[in-house]
């Protein structure tokens, strides 16, 4: 399947710099990896923040049990 995006000119030779040689399927799908990859990174470190107090992570994890 084909699909058609409009872009400005700035935008598409920016990405045609960018993309090299690759096809516009694998530069896309590999942006597209690269900002989830980022966006879970930015989760996982804004969880690791949360001051956790042992007796509650115990309390949640014997609820998800039943």
């Amino acid at each position: 399947m084909s699909t058609t995006i409009t872009l400005s000119r700035e935008t598409k030779e920016m990405l045609q710099r960018l993309k090299g040689d690759k096809t516009w399927d694998e530069f896309l799908l590999e942006l597209a990896l690269r900002e989830q990859r980022t966006r879970m990174e930015k989760a996982l470190k804004r969880l690791r923040e949360i001051p956790w107090v042992e007796e509650d992570i115990k309390l949640k994890l014997k609820l998800k049990e039943f």
